[in-house]
C-alpha cells in the first residue's frame, strides 16, 4: 500500500512537470547524477548542523575536564587552608612552678609559659603515604602490624627505648603510618603491650612539632579508653600524654570535645600520685579555653576542686584550675554557690600549708571572684575577708599584695573614730569616701 502511494506521488509530479514544460516551451530537465546531488545537498546544509554531534561530544568532554579541574582546585584549597587557631582566654595567674614533669619515667622537664603561644606545628602535618619508610620505621611498623603477640611486644618496647634515649628520632618516627599502627595497640589486653605503647606515645608527644599530628591521627579516644579502664601504669602514662598534648593551643578544644574532661576529673581521685599530678596539670591547661571551662562547671567539678584545694596533695594545682573557672560567668556563679569565698578566706587565715604559692593563688581566686559580682561583697564581709586581705597586703609577696590591694581599694572605708584616735580600717561592701 505504501509503495503504491509513493509511485502515485511520483507519477503526479512527473505529469505536472511535463505539462508545465510543454505549456511554457521548456525542455524537460534531466535528473542530476547521484554524486552531484549529494555534494550539492551537503553544501546547502549549515556546518553547525553537520558537526552537532561532534560539538556535543566536545562540550561534554570540556565540562568533564572542567569539573575535574574544579574538584582538583577545591581539594588543593582544602589541603592548603591553614588550620584554625584557638587563642586562650587570658587568665592572670600567680607565680607558677618553673617546671612540671610528665608521667613517663623517662620524661623530660616541660616549662609552662606565662602566656601560651599558638603552635604552628599543624603546618607540618603532611601526606606521608608517598614518602618511603626509614629502616627504623619499617622495622618497627612491620612488627606493630604483626599478628604475633611477642613481635608486638618487641616493637613497642623498642619504640619506647628509642624515643626515650634518642631525642632526634622522635620526629622522624612520628609518622601517620606508625601512629595508626600504634593506635590499635593502646587498648591491647596485654599489659606489656598497652603500657609500652602509651609510654612510647608520651615520648613522641614531648616534641612540639608532633603534638597536633598525634591528635589529628585519632589518638585521643583510645587514650581516654585507657584512662577509663586500662592498666594502672598505662593510666599514668595516658594522663601524662594528655597533659603533654594539651600544652599545644590547637589541641585544647579538640581534647575537650573528644571527651577527656570526665575521665581526667575521675583520675584526680586515683591512688597513683603520678596519675593525679598529670591529670591536674592536663585539666589546668585545658581550662585555659572557655569551652572547656563551661564543660568543667557543668560536670560539677567545683566541689571536687575545692575539696582538693583544702587538702595537702594537689592544693596549688586545684587553685590554679579554680582561678581559670572563676574567669567565666558560669564558674563564678558555681564557686559563689559552693561558698568558695569562705573557703579561700579560711585558707588564708590559717595558712596551714605555710606556702606562699597557696597564699598567692587564694588571693588570685578571690580577686577573680570579685570581678563583676555583686554577691561577692556580702559573702566576703560574712567571711571576714577584709582583715585577712589587709594582713596579706602588709606581709604577703609582691604579687599577693597587689591583688589584695586591688580588692580592698574597690570595697573599703577609711575612718573609724574612737575618741581622739583615728584608726584605718577596711569594711568590704563600702566605697572609699571622697577626700578633701
Amino acid at each position: 500500500m505504501g509503495n503504491n502511494k509513493h509511485r502515485l506521488k511520483v507519477a503526479v509530479k512527473s505529469t505536472i512537470l511535463d505539462w508545465w514544460c510543454r505549456a511554457n516551451g521548456f525542455e524537460m530537465p534531466t535528473p542530476p547524477e547521484l554524486r552531484s546531488a549529494e555534494k550539492l545537498a551537503r553544501a546547502l546544509i549549515p556546518p553547525e548542523k553537520s558537526t552537532l554531534k561532534c560539538k556535543i561530544k566536545e562540550e561534554e568532554a570540556e565540562k568533564k575536564n572542567l569539573s575535574v579541574s574544579e574538584e582538583e582546585e577545591l581539594l588543593k584549597g582544602v589541603s592548603e587552608k591553614p588550620p584554625v587557631t584557638f587563642s586562650d582566654a587570658g587568665t592572670e595567674l600567680n607565680r607558677r612552678p618553673t617546671h612540671f614533669y610528665t608521667s613517663s619515667e623517662e620524661s623530660v622537664s616541660t616549662a609552662i609559659p606565662d602566656t601560651p603561644s599558638s603552635s604552628s606545628s599543624s603546618n607540618n602535618v603532611t601526606d606521608e603515604s608517598l614518602n618511603p619508610m626509614s629502616p627504623e620505621e619499617e622495622e618497627i611498623f612491620v612488627k606493630l602490624k604483626s599478628l604475633q603477640v611477642f613481635e608486638q611486644e618487641e616493637s613497642v618496647i623498642s619504640l619506647r627505648k628509642i624515643t626515650r634515649t634518642n631525642v632526634d628520632m622522635r620526629v622522624p618516627l612520628c609518622t601517620l603510618r606508625l601512629l595508626s599502627a600504634l593506635k590499635s595497640l593502646l587498648t591491647s589486653r596485654y599489659s606489656v603491650i598497652q603500657i609500652n605503647a602509651v609510654a612510647s606515645l608520651v615520648n613522641l608527644s614531648l616534641e612540639k612539632i608532633n603534638k597536633v599530628k598525634i591528635v589529628r591521627a585519632g589518638i585521643v579516644p583510645p587514650l581516654i579508653d585507657v584512662l577509663k579502664g586500662g592498666f594502672t601504669e598505662a593510666q599514668e602514662h595516658a594522663a601524662g600524654a594528655l597533659f603533654s598534648l594539651a600544652l599545644d593551643n590547637e589541641n585544647k578544644m579538640a581534647i575537650g570535645v573528644l571527651g577527656a574532661l570526665p575521665p581526667l576529673l575521675h583520675m584526680l581521685r586515683s591512688e597513683s600520685e603520678r596519675a593525679r599530678h598529670d591529670s591536674a596539670l592536663a585539666l589546668y591547661h585545658l581550662s585555659l579555653v572557655q569551652s572547656n571551662r563551661s564543660k568543667l562547671v557543668k560536670l560539677g567539678s567545683v566541689p571536687t576542686l575545692l575539696a582538693m584545694a583544702r587538702g595537702r596533695d594537689l592544693a596549688s594545682k586545684a587553685l590554679l584550675i579554680l582561678c581559670n573557672l572563676a574567669a567565666c560567668a558560669e564558674g563564678r556563679t558555681a564557686l559563689l554557690d559552693a561558698n568558695a569565698v569562705q573557703c579561700f578566706v579560711e585558707m588564708l587565715r590559717r595558712n596551714e600549708l605555710n606556702s606562699e604559692t597557696i597564699r598567692e593563688n587564694c588571693v588570685e581566686a578571690l580577686y577573680a571572684l570579685s570581678q563583676g559580682s555583686l554577691r561577692f561583697k556580702g559573702l566576703a564581709e560574712e567571711a571576714g575577708a577584709a582583715e585577712v586581705l589587709r594582713e596579706v597586703e602588709e606581709r604577703g609577696s609582691e604579687r599577693a599584695r597587689e591583688k589584695a590591694k586591688r580588692i580592698l581599694h574597690a570595697y573599703m572605708t577609711v575612718i573609724f573614730l574612737d575618741g581622739k584616735n583615728v584608726t584605718l580600717g577596711y569594711v568590704v561592701g563600702l566605697r572609699k569616701p571622697a577626700q578633701d
